[in-house]
Order: structure tokens, then C-alpha cells, then sequence
């Protein structure tokens, strides 16, 4: 029988942490014990403390000296066969809250459809392709839309602060069992990487299948199918009308056309604040020796960093903050439609890449944006509108406008810029031509901020790149609190981060479980 864990905390140097062997013995020894009296080490947590002169890795381990539980080991999660089910949920979108959502409706018997308006992991790779070299954007395949959402193409980060909205470690098994590192498990701020995602995606998607589930790619809604205050199904732009008991609509931050139809339907959505700004990028080396205080040849993790900021201008104060940083990673161009540009950041698993970013951002309220004009939409017409400039002025291509970050601070106009990794290329430009005055004000001084706090950062040795402006939903879709259904449409579960309701990964995939969950409950 499983006995009871040693449980074992201790500092190590990284070149023994992340040594598989040396760690084991020093876990070992801090056990008291010799090679042979253990019968399986645990490890259960490690995090980087960098807060000495030479950065440490803290692990947390458990030692067992006999057979340890089953459940250490898997598989954890078995999904039943709903071809049959009598009861079916249209979702509408295939991201991680609308693939955890088909998930869990299959573990709670009901049937799934997901809908998703682009392509699957391997064909929407060729999109991709098309932007980055031709700068040709497909509306509905792109960094954004298609298999896995946004975050198949992205850093992978599975950080979240949401711990009361669902079971995180659930989150991360059910990954780890569809083909994720079982380091996510242990890691503080755990990753997947850009270039393993979409097999773990694919992977869910074939269980979805396995099941009697149904995933349709390139297939987008284009209309509700009301009847009063229910809504039966919806209408695929094909005109096929599908009907279902309910609908979970969790179609990411940047379905800009699913919240102009609620908004034409007058199904009831509210403006929301969010962020936006740029995306910085440093040299690795650079953020590595101002993180670790030395420099980092291999043993450590590239570093990465958080920083926030209060600002003050016009006397409204507004917070300036480090957002999705991505660490020995590249910056990508996410636009969704011809005639904008957006940037975002991604990094493969083994953060590899000579360059650093991050998004800095700056908080946009709703007394910033213009609410008479454009109500519950105004939010997304100030986000369209800068997108738009930014194209204009880098020649209206997928060339990125950028500047020198020293020359941002001094309003100089950079004659030359540094080497990128954001493929498309860059354009100079002062980035107070794209923001406006108040948004680079803000981020101005926030990036003063950060450059007292990280010696090297805030000088020519960076550069800002335009627009990181999809940092979260500006609409949000409301929804009750407990039945998780729209106020006035029954049959309607707003979800994930494109309702308004998650930040990430994880506490997308959480909100996708929830609803699935809502829905057995509303049947």
C-alpha cells in the first residue's frame, strides 16, 4: 500500500536543479537517505529565486520509500461515447474555452459541436506563411483565428491568478494527457511553446472525435436563430441552420463580427475597459543579466520579467503594465483584416531566440473611449482606429511601425532601427503618430518606471513595435452569475476571454468548463 510522502524543500544551484541525476541525489541527501532507499522522488514545485547575489532554483519534492499512489501516473481522464446522447451544445469557437467546453459536455453526456470559422493547426499554418512573407491576411485564418485560437500560436504561458474559478491542476493533467510536458505540472509559471501546441491542440481535437463529438473548421457564424427571448441554434455562412439546446459562444477577443451581430440582433453586450499599447523588444542577454545578475549561459531559463506602473495625466490615473512577455521569443504579426496592424508575441518551448518582448500597455477605461458615438462598441471603433493609423503609416502593409525606445522617450525620430524578429519587417516611425499624445504619455512614464527598475532597459538598446492592442475583449457579453446564461436570451453561455470572462490559457479552458457545466445544469 502507498505510504505517506517526505516531504522535502530545498535551494539548489540550476546547474543541479535542472539536472535530472544531480538533483535527485540532492533531494536524496536532503532526505537523509541513499540511492535505493526511495522507491519514487516527486517533484511537486520549482521556481526561480533570483533575489541573492546568484540565483537559486527553489524545489518542493516529495520522497516516497514505497509505492506512491496511482494517480501520480494517469491516464486521469476518460471521455464516454456521446454519438447518442440525447442532448447537444453548439459552440461556437475552437479555442481553449471552447475545447475544454466540448471536454467537459462530453464527460457530463452531452453531445458537442464546435464551430470554427478557420482551418485546423496544420493547414492554418500556410496562412500564417502568406502573412508573415506576403503580408496577405485571411479574415478568418490567421495568428488569431483558427484550431486552438490565439494561444496555439503564442508562448503557451499557463500562469493564471484565477484559482477560485476552477481546478488549475485539472487544467493542466488534461493537457499534460494530450501531449503537453509534464513540467507544466512543477514549473511556477509553466509553459508550452509555439511549436509544440498545436499537436497538443490537434490531440484534443481527436478526442473530441474519439467521443462522438463534432469539430467543423472553417465554418462561421453569421446569424442567431432566435425565437423571443431563446435562442434554438445558429446560421453557418453557408446558411445552414444548426440547432442545439444551448450555445456556448467562445469566440476569443477579436471576433469583432460576432459582437457586431449581437449588437445589430440587440442581444445586450456592454463596452469593457482594456489595454493597449506596444510590444518592446530587448536582446535575451540583456534581460538575463539585469535578471539573474550575471550572465545566463545555459543553465538557467531565459529570463523574463513583470512590471506595473501608476500614471498620471490629465489628472486621470492609469496603470501602465507588462502584458504576455515572452521571453527568447518573436514577435508576430495577429491583425485579423486587411488595412491594420497588430502585434503579439510567442516563443517556442525552449525560449531560444536572441530577443526578448513584451506587451507594455496602458489601461483604457470607458471615459476614455467616445460612448455617445458608438455605445457598447465604442471600445472596439478605438482599437480599430489605431490599428488602422498604424498600418497607414508603416506604408500599409504588414511593416510595423517602430522606434528606438531612448527615442521614444526624447520624441526623436529613430534614423535607424535594430534587428527584429518580427518577420514582416519595420517601418520608422514616431509612435506618438500611431497612439495619440495621451497613450504615449502614459507609456512614457511607465517605461521611465521600468528602466529604474531594470538597469538597461529603458535606452536605445530596444525598440517599441505597433500595436499590441488584443490584450483582452473590449466588449463584454454579460451574463447571470450563477446560471452563467445571458440575462435576456436563454439558451445563450457567454464565455471565455471574447465574452469577457477569462485572461488566458487556463482561465479560458476553466471558463470553457464552467460552462459546459451551466449548461447540464440549465437542461
Amino acid at each position: 500500500m502507498p505510504t505517506s510522502p517526505q516531504e522535502i524543500e530545498l535551494l539548489l544551484p540550476p546547474e543541479v536543479a535542472y539536472n535530472e541525476l544531480a538533483r535527485y541525489r540532492a533531494l536524496l541527501d536532503a532526505a537523509g537517505l541513499m540511492p535505493g532507499q526511495a522507491d519514487f522522488v516527486h517533484l511537486r514545485r520549482r521556481s526561480i529565486d533570483a533575489r541573492g547575489r546568484q540565483p537559486l532554483v527553489r524545489l518542493r519534492a516529495d520522497i516516497y520509500r514505497a509505492a506512491p499512489p496511482a494517480e501520480l501516473f494517469g491516464p486521469w481522464f476518460r471521455y464516454p461515447d456521446v454519438r447518442q446522447a440525447t442532448r447537444s451544445v453548439v459552440i461556437v469557437g475552437a479555442g481553449p474555452a471552447g475545447l475544454f467546453a466540448a471536454l467537459r459536455a462530453i464527460e457530463l453526456g452531452i453531445k458537442p459541436i464546435v464551430l470554427e470559422r478557420g482551418k485546423d493547426v496544420r493547414t492554418r499554418r500556410r496562412d500564417l506563411a502568406a502573412l508573415n512573407k506576403e503580408h496577405r491576411v485571411n479574415p478568418d485564418s490567421n495568428y488569431c483565428f483558427g484550431e486552438g485560437g490565439a494561444g496555439t500560436y503564442s508562448d503557451g504561458k499557463l500562469y493564471t491568478r484565477s484559482t477560485k474559478r476552477g481546478d488549475i491542476q485539472r487544467i493542466l493533467r488534461i493537457l499534460v494527457q494530450h501531449g503537453a510536458t509534464p513540467d507544466i505540472l512543477v514549473d511556477a509559471h509553466p509553459h508550452i511553446g509555439t511549436n509544440k501546441l498545436p499537436y497538443v491542440v490537434a490531440a484534443l481535437r481527436d478526442t473530441i472525435l474519439a467521443a462522438g463529438g463534432e469539430v467543423r473548421f472553417d465554418t462561421r457564424v453569421d446569424d442567431l436563430l432566435l425565437t423571443g427571448p431563446h435562442l434554438r441554434g445558429v446560421v453557418t455562412s453557408t446558411g445552414q441552420e444548426l440547432t442545439a439546446d444551448a450555445v456556448i459562444l467562445a469566440t476569443g477577443h477579436s471576433a469583432r463580427d460576432v459582437y457586431e451581430l449581437l449588437h445589430r440582433r440587440g442581444v445586450l453586450i456592454e463596452a469593457k475597459p482594456f489595454a493597449l499599447g506596444v510590444r518592446v523588444e530587448h536582446p535575451q542577454q540583456l534581460i538575463d543579466q539585469a535578471q539573474y545578475r550575471r550572465p545566463n549561459r545555459g543553465e538557467l531559463p531565459a529570463a523574463s520579467y513583470a512590471l506595473v506602473h501608476q500614471t498620471q495625466w490629465q489628472q486621470r490615473q492609469r496603470g501602465v503594465f507588462s502584458f504576455c512577455m515572452c521571453p527568447g521569443g518573436f514577435i508576430v504579426p495577429a491583425a485579423t483584416a486587411p488595412g491594420e496592424v497588430v502585434v503579439n508575441g510567442m516563443s517556442p518551448s525552449r525560449r531560444d531566440s536572441r530577443f526578448a518582448n513584451s506587451g507594455i500597455v496602458a489601461a483604457v477605461e470607458l471615459e476614455d473611449m467616445d460612448l455617445r458615438q458608438h455605445g457598447a462598441l465604442a471600445g472596439l471603433r478605438f482599437q480599430q482606429e489605431i490599428e488602422q493609423r498604424a498600418c497607414r503609416l508603416a506604408g500599409s502593409t504588414q511593416l510595423a511601425p517602430a522606434q528606438l525606445l531612448g527615442d521614444f522617450l526624447k520624441k526623436k525620430t529613430s534614423a535607424q532601427l535594430l534587428e527584429t524578429s518580427y518577420q514582416p519587417g519595420l517601418v520608422s516611425v514616431p509612435m506618438e503618430e500611431v497612439l495619440g499624445a495621451g497613450l504615449s504619455e502614459r507609456l512614457r512614464q511607465g517605461f521611465q518606471n521600468f528602466g529604474r527598475k531594470i538597469p538597461g532597459y529603458a535606452t536605445n538598446l530596444a525598440q517599441i513595435v505597433g500595436v499590441e492592442s488584443r490584450t483582452s475583449s473590449p466588449v463584454r457579453i454579460p451574463r447571470d452569475r450563477e446560471t452563467l446564461q445571458h440575462p435576456e436570451v436563454r439558451g445563450l453561455f457567454p464565455c471565455g476571454e471574447g465574452a469577457g470572462y477569462a485572461g488566458g490559457i487556463v482561465s479560458a479552458a476553466m471558463d470553457g468548463e464552467r460552462c459546459a457545466e451551466a449548461v447540464l445544469a440549465a437542461l
